[in-house]
Parts: structure tokens; sequence; C-alpha cells
């Protein structure tokens, strides 16, 4: 990892509230793995204010050289809100690569991925990598959902990867009418996969977890936490684990992804 300051590469608006931001990095970056993040602090505010984690959305390599890295983010907040004014040219601190992302083993051939919300973020960056190791891309499968359709992200990009999508809206307006997780057990009960892989809010995750375990199937989470220091020094970002009652495992270093079994969360 690598504190260094980034230059704004653009700053897109690709939804109603989402963006998508360039940031130049340093060369080992093109060794980063799905599911990891940077802490990221904005110069332009004040400076006692915490950076905070974003997952990494994609590298941006150009003739075989990384050039820099993408972020995918919301307005939520003030954060946000301000990284959202960012212009080309413009500098970011940010320190990664960080944490532990996702492990797919060789043999695994068919993966289910589960996208909630904003939790799509870390899964372009899988699915991207997965092509160059899946023999056939289209026996894997994405299932993403949001409130509304102004929730779904990154169709053109998935379907460019040739894996199937199925999608699920709260309110019905793309997709099936339901919980994304309910086309998921549905599926893997058909023909369960080699693994499951997810991202999104904590009940969403405890579904899937749970669907995994019910049909045996391997699964991996990514979960999104508060963090302070992002490398394991304030401890803030506790999660219980199931190895025993005083058993703490820390987002940042042992995650932000996870085996789902080692996790007392749900």
């Amino acid at each position: 990892m690598v504190q260094e300051k980034a230059k704004v590469l653009f700053n897109k608006k690709v939804g109603s509230s989402y963006f998508r931001i360039g940031l130049t990095c340093h060369n080992g970056y093109a060794k980063a793995k799905p599911g990891q993040f940077i802490m990221l602090h904005q110069p332009k505010q004040n400076t006692s204010l915490l950076p905070r984690p974003f997952s990494i959305h994609r590298l941006i390599i150009t003739n075989g050289r990384i050039q820099g890295i993408e972020l995918l983010f919301k307005v939520v907040g003030g954060c946000t809100e301000k990284l959202s004014k960012y212009r080309k040219g413009d500098y970011l601190d940010i320190l990664g690569p960080l944490g532990r992302g996702f492990i797919i083993p060789d043999k695994y051939q068919r993966i289910f991925i589960v996208s909630g919300g904003i939790g799509v973020a870390p899964l372009f960056f899988l699915a991207s990598s997965l092509r160059a190791k899946i023999a056939d891309p289209s026996t894997c499968r994405l299932f993403i959902g949001g409130r509304s359709k102004h929730d779904i992200l990154c169709l053109d990009d998935f379907s460019e990867l040739d894996i199937t999508i199925s999608i699920a809206t709260d309110d019905g307006s793309l997709g099936e009418k339901g919980l994304v997780t309910d086309l998921l057990e549905t599926a893997t009960k058909e023909n369960p996969p080699d693994i499951i892989c997810a991202c999104g809010p904590f009940a969403m995750l405890g579904s899937v977890a749970r669907i995994a375990e019910r049909y045996a199937v391997p699964c991996q989470v990514s979960i999104e936490t508060i963090m302070a220091c992002g490398i394991g020094a304030c401890l803030g970002c506790a999660v219980k684990g199931k190895k025993g009652l005083d058993k703490y495992l820390h987002v940042c270093v042992d995650g932000p992804v996870f085996d789902a079994t080692a996790l007392k969360i749900w």
C-alpha cells in the first residue's frame, strides 16, 4: 500500500445520484484484487476529517499499463457530495490498495454474483477479472437488485462481459418486482453454482449467506462498515466472528471480503 496524491482523470455523473471518478495511481495497483479498497481524503476539506473507504470499481489500463483506478459512488452525505464536485486536474489523497479481496479457485467456473444497490461497486471489477479465467462466461450469472430502475447500475458494462443478468427492483420498475435474493434462491435451488459472491446491504448479505448455507454452496461476501484508518490501527471496524464470543474480525484487514461462514452478524 502507498499513500499518494492522485490526480482526477474524470468525474462523471452516471445516474440521479451516482458518479464515477477516475484517479491516477502507482504501478502497484496492477496487482490489486477485486474487493480491495482505498482510503480517500479530500484535501480541499478540513484536514481534521477522517478519510473514507471506497471499493475499487475497475482498473484503468492502456496498452497493458495501469493508468489509474475508477471508483463508483453514490452521493449520500456531505463527503460524497463534495467528492462529486471534483474536476479533472484536481488532486485527492489516497492510500491503497487495502484489504482482502475475493479469492476464487481456478476450478470454479460457474459463479453467481449478487449485487444490491451501490454494492455493485466492487463487483464489476470481480466480473471483469473472471472473464479471463472462465471458459464460458455465460455460465456465470449476475443478480442485481435495487429500490428502483434508477439504482440498477453498470448493465451495459456487465452485458459486454457476456454473463447472464437477472434484475429485481422493489417497485418493479425494471426486471422482476421483489427481492434479488428471491431470484438467487430460485436459481440456486435449480442448479447450484460453484460459489456465490455478494456485496450490498447487511440484510441482503444475510439472506445470501443463508441461501448459500441451505444449498451447501461456498459464499464470499464483501461488507461495508465505518472505517477510520483502513489499516487495522484504530480497531473501529470490528465485526463478530463465529470462532468464539470474544473473537472479533476487522473489516479493513481481515476483509472487506469474508467467507460468509466466518461471520456472526446475520
